[in-house]
C-alpha cells in the first residue's frame, strides 16, 4: 500500500515510512492511494470475532509491504492487552434506537488509547529496523497528550514534546500528561489556545531544517497510523448491529476531525454507514462548513468540552481532498489560502461529495446538560459532556426509525466530573487504576505561545538525528 499527500507534491510512501513522518513533506497529509474494498461477505466474516482479530482483518490491507499480518496480530495483542473491557470497545444500550459504543476503557479514559497504544508500538517496532531516533511533538486539547504520553513513556529511540493550552484542559486531563515524569517526556503549557498549539506543530515541521535535525514525528491525527486504527470500531460496532444486513448511523463529538473522518474511511471500504452526525459544540467550525459550505475560522470560546474547542481541524482536509476528486494541486491553492485568510468556501464538489454521507448538528450548553441528564434518567448511564454533544446531535438525526443510531463515547465522565455532577447530581469517581492521580507530583514547563520560544525548548533538550 502506497500513500500520497492531500496536497499532491510529496513523494508516495509506504505505511512504514508514513507513520515514522506523520505530515507530509509539503506540509499535506497522507492518505491511501486507493481505498481497500470489503465484500458484504468480507464484512459478515467479522461476526464473532474478537476486536484483536477484527482489527488485524481491517488493518491488514493498509499495512501491506511493512508488516506481515502475524506482525500486526502481536502489536495488536500488545496495544489492546491494557484496557479494562474484554470487548476494548463495548456497546451499550440506551433505548429501542441508541447506543453508547464506549471508547474510554484505555489505560487514559479516552478514545484516543485506541489508536495511540497501537501507535506506540507501531513507533518501537519501525524504530528497531533503523538507527533513528524520533521526536514526536503533538498539541493537544486534553485526551490525545496523555494517551500519546502513556503510549511511547519510556520506549527507546523517542522522545516525546506535548503542548497544551495552560489552563484550558481539565484537572484530571492535565495532570494524566503531566505526572509521567518519565526521562523521555516534556511536557508544555503555551499561553494560548489548542489552535495556537496546534498551529506551533505544524510551523515546525514545515520548517524543513529543523524537521530534519530532529526527525520529527506526529502523534495526532494528522498521523495516518494513528486513524487508521480507529477506522476499526466501526466495522466492531456495526457488525454487532446488524452489518452488513444493515446500515448503521453513527453520531461522533467532533474537534479536529479525525474520529469521524475515520468512519467516512469505514464506508469508503464498503461498511454501510447510513449517515456520519458530525457534532460540534459552539465553536462549530465543522457545522457552517457541512451545513453552508463556509470554514471560517472564529474565536475559540472556552466550554465544558475543552476537547472540542477548536476553530481549525486538521483532518477536515483529508475530506476535502476524497470528496472533492483528489486533486491535490488545487487543495494546495485553497489550503494556502485559508492559511492566509482564515476563511474559505467549499467547493460545489466539496460539498455536494460530502452531504452523501455527513450531517451535522450545533449544541450549546444547554443542549449537552439535557442530554446528559437524558442518558442518566432514561438509561442509568453516566456520560461526559463531550459524548452528551454527540448525544443530543443523535437525538436530532432525521433517518428511518429502524437505524439504529451509535453515539461515540469519548471519555470517561469521570475526567469531567463537576459538569457531570452539575448535569446529573452524581459525581463520578476515578476508575482505581488511576484512583491515586491527585497525589503524583506534577511536572511541565509553562512557555509564551511563540515559535522561537517553543523551538528552543526543544532543541536543547531533544536528541538530533544521528
Amino acid at each position: 500500500m502506497q500513500y500520497v499527500s492531500t496536497r499532491g507534491s510529496a513523494p508516495a510512501l509506504g505505511f512504514e515510512d508514513v507513520t515514522l513522518a506523520g505530515l507530509a513533506s509539503d506540509g499535506g497529509l497522507y492518505l491511501p492511494e486507493r481505498w481497500p474494498s470489503f465484500s458484504a461477505e468480507d464484512i459478515r466474516a467479522l461476526s464473532g470475532l474478537s476486536y484483536v482479530e477484527t482489527a488485524v482483518r481491517v488493518m491488514a490491507p493498509f499495512v501491506a509491504g511493512s508488516l506481515s499480518e502475524e506482525e500486526l496480530r502481536e502489536l495488536c495483542t500488545a496495544a489492546y492487552g491494557r484496557f479494562s473491557h474484554d470487548a476494548v470497545t463495548p456497546l451499550v444500550q440506551l433505548d429501542h434506537r441508541h447506543w453508547l459504543l464506549e471508547l474510554f476503557h484505555g489505560p487514559t479514559l479516552a478514545f484516543k488509547d485506541v489508536a495511540l497504544q497501537l501507535l506506540g508500538q507501531l513507533f518501537e517496532r519501525f524504530l528497531s529496523r533503523r538507527e533513528d531516533h524520533l521526536t514526536i511533538v503533538g498539541a493537544t486539547s486534553g485526551d490525545t497528550g496523555s494517551a500519546a504520553i502513556d503510549a511511547v513513556a519510556g520506549r527507546a529511540k523517542i522522545d516525546i514534546f506535548m503542548l497544551h493550552p495552560e489552563g484550558r484542559v481539565s484537572d484530571v486531563q492535565r495532570r494524566q500528561m503531566t505526572t509521567v515524569l518519565a526521562p523521555n517526556v516534556y511536557n508544555i503549557a503555551i499561553d494560548g489556545s489548542f489552535d495556537d498549539a496546534q498551529a506551533l506543530v505544524k510551523a515546525m515541521f514545515n520548517d524543513a531544517a529543523f524537521a530534519r535535525r530532529f526527525n520529527l514525528s506526529a502523534v495526532n491525527s494528522i498521523n495516518w497510523a494513528r486513524l487508521m486504527a480507529q477506522v476499526v470500531y466501526y466495522f466492531y460496532a456495526a457488525v454487532r448491529l446488524g452489518a452488513p444486513e444493515r446500515a448503521i448511523a453513527f453520531s461522533v463529538p467532533t474537534g479536529n476531525f479525525g474520529d469521524v473522518f475515520a468512519g467516512y474511511v469505514a464506508a469508503q471500504m464498503g461498511l454501510p454507514v447510513a449517515k456520519l452526525m458530525v457534532a460540534t459544540n459552539v465553536n462549530d467550525i465543522l457545522h457552517r462548513a457541512l451545513a453552508e459550505g463556509d470554514y471560517s475560522q472564529g474565536q475559540v470560546v472556552a466550554t465544558a468540552t475543552p476537547s472540542m474547542d477548536i476553530q481549525v481541524s486538521s483532518n477536515f482536509e483529508r475530506l476535502l481532498f476524497d470528496a472533492g476528486g483528489r486533486d491535490g494541486k488545487a487543495l494546495a491553492e485553497q489550503m494556502k489560502g485559508f492559511e492566509a485568510s482564515k476563511a474559505m468556501r467549499l467547493t460545489n464538489a466539496q460539498r455536494d461529495g460530502a452531504s452523501k454521507l455527513f450531517t451535522s448538528a450545533r449544541v450549546d450548553a444547554d443542549g449537552m446538560t439535557m442530554a446528559m441528564r437524558w442518558a442518566y434518567d432514561a438509561a442509568g448511564q453516566v456520560i461526559d459532556p463531550h459524548s452528551a454533544i454527540g448525544l443530543a446531535a443523535a437525538r436530532t438525526v432525521d433517518l428511518d426509525p429502524s437505524v439504529p443510531v451509535v453515539t461515540l463515547a469519548t471519555a470517561h465522565p469521570a475526567k469531567f466530573p463537576t459538569a457531570v455532577e452539575r448535569a446529573t447530581g452524581t459525581r463520578p469517581a476515578l476508575p482505581s487504576r488511576v484512583g491515586d492521580l491527585f497525589a503524583r507530583e506534577e511536572a511541565y514547563a509553562k512557555l509564551p505561545g511563540t515559535f522561537d520560544a517553543v523551538t528552543a525548548y526543544v532543541a536543547e533538550r531533544a536528541t538530533p538525528r544521528a
